[in-house]
């Protein structure tokens, strides 16, 4: 048995048809639920790209080394250059890879 039992027509000119089509590929989704979301009152953000996921866990990983150079350098009470340069690579290597993406 159908969950929607309501079935509504609408008519469009080949403007309009595009242009909704256009919007609902960049919230990711098909037409239909396209609709019923903007009906629903939902706020759609357009998708984002692909690449956002492996931008965040190269992030995350980044993210983790730099804590891991901060943790050892406070225990040691001091943090070589060394140390230094590489915290500061990994944080120039994350903003690449935000600027690449955007």
């Amino acid at each position: 048995m159908r969950t929607r039992n309501r079935h509504i027509s609408v008519w469009m000119n080949e403007q309009e048809y595009r242009h909704l089509r256009a919007q609902a590929e960049l919230a990711g989704m098909g037409i239909d639920p396209f609709i019923r979301s903007i009906v629903s009152g939902v706020q759609l953000r357009p998708r984002p790209p692909d690449t956002y996921t492996a931008l965040l866990r190269e992030l995350s990983a980044i993210g983790n080394n730099v804590n891991q150079i901060a943790y050892w350098a406070n225990a040691q009470q001091s943090a070589s250059e060394a140390d230094i340069q590489e915290a500061a690579a990994l944080v120039r290597r994350a903003w690449r890879l935000v600027k690449e993406t955007l």
